[in-house]
């Protein structure tokens, strides 16, 4: 485990800071790639569900050695890989709001969910030759009712019994760092009630998670610095912050509205000025997937 040479205060272990949305556009690809490559990320989430997958696949698969690799699950963005009858009956998924309200009032098909979990998880280890480092989903979705159940079961099936299995990121904060951050704490309490019961399902499935969650904001633009400094405060023993960094390009700007954001901490990361030592993985571009309870042991 190492830890970047360029960094501020020191955590009590490294943190993992992934880059959420690769294969979103390319100009959200390059940047990432380019910030993996100056080892100024932890760990990059990618959409298999983009037609831009199969082609940045190979750009992302270059650094592994460099940075953990794992899906961001995806169920509001585009249009699903296979059919979904009952959640996107025009080939489109629903927008977050509209899936929550369905995620909380029980509505959703856990068969159709866990079916498209699947196709998502086939078409990443089909370009990667490898298990993803880690799941997570884009905007959360993994963590909402309904949705988890779907997801622990294919991820169970698929790796239950492997000694190495993937990292489920908890996207839920404790109410002492929510209090003690001060910043955006309704946001960040309610995707905490929302992901409530995540966390205790996955370790009964036997699955790593972080201890610790930053990164939430309203992305402003002009508060990138305050914001990560923000999300290092008070972290956990396995802290996960997430980011959002990309190059704005036309595609970008079609179906983006945060797209200014990206921009911002694109340039703030690219600077080396990130407030935490970085975890990064300790193998080759074509090494074996993170043993996230062995790297969890060596970072006491």
């Amino acid at each position: 485990m190492s830890e970047a040479g360029d960094t501020g205060a020191a955590n009590p272990a490294p943190t993992l800071l992934c880059a959420d949305d690769f294969a979103m556009t390319n100009g959200v690809s390059q940047a990432i790639v380019e910030l993996a490559e100056a080892g100024r990320l932890s760990a990059v989430s990618a959409f298999t569900t983009t037609a831009h997958w199969p082609s940045h696949a190979t750009w992302i698969a270059r650094t592994r050695g460099k940075v953990a690799v794992g899906l961001h699950f995806n169920l509001t963005l585009g249009a699903p890989l296979g059919p979904m009858p009952r959640l996107a009956p025009d080939g489109a998924f629903p927008a977050v709001g509209m899936l929550t309200a369905r995620a909380l009032s029980r509505t959703l098909d856990t068969g159709e969910i866990a079916g498209e979990c699947a196709r998502q998880l086939d078409a990443f280890e089909a370009e990667m030759g490898f298990p993803p480092d880690h799941v997570d989903g884009h905007q959360h979705v993994h963590a909402l009712p309904l949705i988890r159940r779907a997801v622990l079961e294919v991820a169970a099936h698929r790796y239950g019994k492997s000694p190495v299995k993937p990292l489920l990121r908890n996207p839920a904060n404790s109410l002492r760092g929510i209090v003690i951050r001060r910043s955006h704490g309704a946001k960040a309490a309610l995707l905490s009630a929302l992901s409530a019961g995540f966390a205790s399902a996955a370790h009964h499935a036997g699955f790593e998670l972080n201890d610790g969650f930053g990164g939430v904001t309203g992305f402003d633009e002009a508060t990138v610095e305050s914001d990560f400094d923000t999300a290092c405060i008070a972290p956990g023993p396995r802290h996960l912050v997430m980011c959002h960094p990309g190059h704005v390009d036309a595609e970008l700007e079609r179906i983006d509205p945060v797209r200014g954001r990206r921009a911002a901490e694109f340039r703030y990361l690219a600077g080396g000025r990130f407030p935490a030592p970085l975890w990064r993985p300790s193998r080759t571009a074509m090494g074996k997937p993170v043993d996230w309870r062995a790297e969890w042991m060596a970072a006491r």
